[in-house]
Formats: C-alpha cells, structure tokens, sequence
C-alpha cells in the first residue's frame, strides 16, 4: 500500500509528532510504501528516528523564517475563505500561503491512503482530495477539549472522510454522536517497547513530562507538590519538557520556596532512565488525548498520580490497581493522594506491577497489525468495525 501521513511540523517534538512517526516507521517495516510529508519545516533534521525506507517530503520550508503569503486575501476569499477555523490549536501556523500549500498537495493525489493527523488537516483533506484516496483522520486530542468552533466544522465536514480513527473509548463514543454513520474507529497509540528497566522504588522522585503549555497543568502539579514537601522533605519533582509557559512555572517554583525540591529539567533524551529512576509519575493535565508519558512511565512500573480528566486517564488506569485517579483540577486531592503514594512503599511496588500488566496491551506488535488491517479493509471497501481494536 502507498501511506501518506500529512502532519504539520514533522521535524518537531512533541507526543503526536512520536506516535506518527513510530507508526510509519512500522508501516515502513511492513514492505509498504511510506511517504511522511510535513506541511511545514523550521528544523534542519527530524527529532525522531525516521526508518530509512521513509520518504520525507516538505510543502513550506520555513528554516529562514516565515515568508510573506503569496496569495492575496481578494484572491483567497474567491478560493472559498479560510478552511482551518479560529479555535484550532495551530492556527497560527495557517497563514494563507501555508494553507494553500496543504490543499494544493492534497488535491494533485489520485491513489493510496492519506492519514491526516490534526483537525485542520483532516478539514482540509476531507474538502478537498479526491474521493479515489482513502482519506482517514487521526484524533490525538478528545472531542470535547475543542472550542465550538472546531466542533461545528468537524460535524459539517468530517463524514466525508472514509475513517476517523480516535485513541479512546470515551472519544469513540464522542464522535458517534457527532457523526452518526461515520466509522468511527478506536486504535490507541503504541509505546516504543514494553521490555523496559523497571522502578526499584527506591529514590524519592516524582517525575512528570510534557509540553510546558496550560494543557498539561504543571503550574497545579508544582501547587500540590508545595502541600507534599511539609510531610515529605525528602521527595523531589522532576519535569521535563520545554514550552511557552517555562518563565511562568519557574516563577511559581520560586513563590512557592521549592527551589530545592522542584526542578524544571527541560528537555531529555534520556527520560526512559529517568522513569526508571522514580518512583511515581505524575499527571495534571487538564486535558488529554491518550497520555502516552504516562503509559511509557507504566512500562518501568511506575504507579501514576493523576488527574481523571478528559480523556485518557480512565480509559487506561483503574483507580487503586495501578495508579490513582482524583478529581480533575482538584490540587488539594492530588496533593493528599501524591503523600498517600509517597508514604507506602509496599504500595508503590504493587501498582507498579500492576501498570507494567497494564502497559503491556499498548506493545507495538499488538497495535501496528490493526494500523494495517484498517488500511487494507479501506482499501477493499470492507465495512469498517467501528470498536476495531476492542474487537480483535
């Protein structure tokens, strides 16, 4: 099969951009022909490791800054307006000249399977290639965590599409009711290897990762870490990730005197020793798509902390078992749930076990095979089965 991935930026960092590319490189391990085209480019090399069988292909190369959009604004009201609507979570990177590029690209395909990976994509492939291409939307953030905005484009629009695919059972639902006759697929990202060093729970670190953006709630994590240090002065928080919302973050770690014990340790290549060397992983987001830190976190034994937002967290975790869930946003329970954690040990060994169980139905030699069997049913005009990865 001929496999395209149109992805925005896929020479950046981040959970998409891993998840996308790990399965193109199984596709790609799978004999089939693999195309990864990024709409936009601001990095010399990709930060994850391509297979060299890969095709890497660049519609607006912006290594030297933006250019000036190359289409008039007269011109492009009379193309039909802006597809990518107001509310989309990169709408800055949607200037006219590198939209145009997006529906110029998907316009010229004839065959294949075309896989975009964010609202604005799969909005402009569902308007505007062919109907010869198998065109599938994958969701890496759950439904309602979209501004009406983008909802009411997804409802008038997405049906066009051959498939949407979603990580969770709670987005699966979502959308069914959003898109009544779609098929709507759940397949949940994979972790890179299951087969990894585990916690020993012997240092007292909490370690949590992500982009420093509002999303993934840091600055409610470092507010219940300050309740955590008065009966825990021993225990230090690890976070690592880069974003806008550094300066802010640090300025919070230093109103709240924890310079000592929280530290803001930016990027790492080498977070997979750093699980291995906690012994708790904790998880604020206030949103979420399929947190797969947090699942990678579960491949080292490492009980989670979290906060049962949607979506994702639930779909994954059962409370008590292998982590613990508390109230969305609710800094006084996750404070009080981090010390019980903390304080026990023998606790921490028995979820971890019980998340490395867990973590195991995300390997992927489970989850690429169902990549390729949804391809090949689409390709054959099968019916789809909408809970596809519930039913195998």
């Amino acid at each position: 099969m001929k496999i395209r991935y149109l992805m925005l930026h896929a020479f950046g960092m981040g959970g998409t951009i891993r998840t996308v590319v790990n399965q193109a490189n199984a596709m790609a391990a799978a004999g089939h022909d693999v195309t990864l085209v990024s709409l936009v480019r601001r990095r010399e090399t990709p930060q994850f490791r391509l297979d060299p069988r890969i095709s890497l292909t660049t519609l607006v190369d912006q290594r030297g800054g933006r250019q000036p959009d190359s289409i008039g604004r007269r011109a492009w009201r009379r193309v039909r307006g802006k597809i990518v609507p107001r509310g989309e979570f990169a709408a800055d990177y949607f200037t006219e000249r590198v939209e145009w590029a997006a529906m110029e690209y998907v316009s010229r395909l004839r065959e294949g399977v075309l896989v975009t990976t964010r609202p604005a994509l799969s909005l402009i492939s569902a308007r505007r290639t062919p109907k010869g291409v198998i065109r599938v939307a994958q969701e890496h953030m759950n439904l309602s965590a979209y501004p009406d905005t983008i909802r009411r484009e997804i409802a008038r629009h997405y049906g066009r599409l051959d498939a949407v695919t979603v990580l969770t059972r709670t987005n699966r639902l979502e959308y069914q009711r959003l898109l009544p006759g779609t098929p709507i697929v759940q397949i949940p990202n994979a972790v890179d290897q299951v087969e990894q060093e585990r916690s020993q729970q012997v240092n007292p670190v909490v370690v949590a990762a992500g982009r420093l953006v509002p999303q993934k709630g840091f600055d409610l994590l470092i507010q219940a870490f300050a309740q955590v240090v008065a009966e825990h002065p021993e225990w230090r928080l690890r976070i690592f990730g880069t974003g806008p919302r550094g300066t802010q973050l640090s300025g919070l770690v230093d109103r709240y005197g924890l310079g000592g014990q929280v530290s803001l340790a930016g990027r790492t290549d080498r977070l997979d020793k750093e699980l291995t060397d906690a012994s708790v992983y904790a998880l604020s987001s206030r949103f979420e798509g399929l947190p797969m830190v947090m699942i990678e976190a579960m491949t080292h034994a490492l009980p989670v902390v979290a906060f049962d937002c949607p979506t994702g967290p639930s779909d994954v975790l059962s409370d008590g078992v292998d982590g613990v869930l508390v109230p969305p946003r609710d800094v006084d329970a996750l404070a009080l749930a981090l010390k019980r954690v903390m304080a026990d040990r023998e606790a921490r060994l028995r979820m971890g076990r019980a998340a490395w169980k867990t973590s195991r139905a995300y390997a992927p030699e489970l989850i690429m095979p169902l990549w390729e069997d949804l391809f090949s049913e689409l390709m054959q005009g099968e019916r789809v089965v909408d809970n596809f990865w519930s039913s195998r």
